[in-house]
């Protein structure tokens, strides 16, 4: 008799703790690993983020709209032209160079250049030449006047001068204008009879001059170097 009750009482039991654990889930709920994971706030976010979080995915180019325009595209940066990265090598070497005042310069540098070589005069061309430069108008200048003819340059106007090249060749810095201006140039012989030019005829003349400075130089004035025109 004694068994039997022994047994009810560990069904009575059994059940109770059933009725308890039924109750509990539906309080509660089951886990069965899908539920989002609890929110740490004090947890670092590297140890929360699972291995697939840990990875940072690139955009896929092949997941962009076909349609999309190239305009719609992150502008890409520009790299600095040649002539402003030249520039901005001669403001290091000189802080004191300011393009426009050097253009300012080389419009009184090419008028007085053009005079004095016109009027033969290599005593003004001499300080504003480089040697190599002041050789070959000299020798010009020596040529005219052995053939006994003289050169009349009448400058009518600078109508543009730009800077088109600049550059650091060690510590001498480089800049080249180019210059359009409007001339009346005749050469006449030693009977005054004019061999070229026209003296009544105003032309477009295109030249380019390079100026060099040794920016380590106390002397601030700039020297012509090289002379051309457009082929």
């Amino acid at each position: 008799m004694g068994g039997e009750l022994q047994f009810l009482d560990i069904i009575l039991f059994a059940l109770v703790a059933a009725f308890l654990v039924l109750r509990l889930r539906s309080v509660l709920g089951r886990r069965d690993g899908h539920q989002p994971q609890t929110h740490d706030p004090f947890k670092p976010t590297r140890e929360r983020a699972s291995d697939d979080e840990k990875v940072v995915r690139l955009p896929d180019r092949s997941d962009r709209p076909s349609d999309r325009r190239d305009s719609d595209a992150e502008p890409a940066f520009e790299e600095a032209s040649p002539l402003e990265s030249g520039l901005t090598q001669i403001r290091v070497a000189d802080p004191s160079f300011e393009p426009d005042e050097f253009l300012s310069g080389s419009r009184i540098a090419f008028e007085m250049i053009l005079s004095a070589f016109a009027a033969g005069d290599s005593q003004s061309l001499r300080p504003l030449l480089s040697q190599e430069v002041f050789q070959n108008f000299a020798e010009t200048i020596h040529e005219r006047e052995r053939a006994g003819e003289t050169m009349e340059t009448n400058l009518v106007g600078i109508r543009s001068a730009e800077i088109v090249e600049a550059y650091m060749a060690g510590r001498t810095a480089h800049v080249t204008v180019k210059f359009v201006s409007e001339q009346i140039s005749v050469v006449r012989d030693q009977n005054d009879e004019v061999v070229e030019g026209d003296p009544e005829q105003v032309t477009e003349v295109t030249d380019t001059w390079t100026f060099a400075r040794d920016t380590r130089s106390r002397d601030p004035n700039w020297i012509l170097v090289a002379t051309g025109s457009p082929e």
